[in-house]
C-alpha cells in the first residue's frame, strides 16, 4: 500500500481531519521510527510487531558462488521485523 493510499484511507475513516494534517502526522511517525532505527534502538508497536537492527558479523572466508574465489564481506547492520502474535493470527485466519 502506498503512502497516498494510506492517507486516503485515513481520510475516509476520519473525515474531519485535513489530508495535510494526516500527511504531516504520517511523516513525523515514519521519521521518528527511522531516526530511532538509525540510533540502533528497537521499535515495538503493540499488536503489530517489532523492528530491530541486527549486526551481521564480517566474513573473511566467504566464497563467490560464480568463480569460487575467496572474498571478504565486512560487518553490516540489517533491519529485521518480528510480527506480533496478534498480527500472525490475523494473517493466518
Amino acid at each position: 500500500m502506498s503512502k497516498k493510499k494510506i492517507i486516503d484511507q485515513l481520510k475516509q475513516e476520519n473525515p474531519k481531519l485535513n489530508k495535510l494534517i494526516i500527511k504531516n502526522v504520517l511523516d513525523a511517525f515514519v521519521g521518528s521510527i527511522t531516526k530511532a532505527l538509525a540510533e540502533k534502538k528497537t521499535i515495538e508497536l503493540r499488536k503489530f510487531g517489532t523492528f530491530f537492527i541486527k549486526e551481521i558479523s564480517e566474513k573473511k572466508n566467504a566464497r563467490n558462488p560464480k568463480t569460487g574465489e575467496l572474498i571478504y564481506i565486512p560487518k553490516k547492520n540489517k533491519l529485521r521485523f518480528k510480527a506480533s502474535k496478534h498480527l500472525k493470527k490475523l494473517i493466518n485466519e
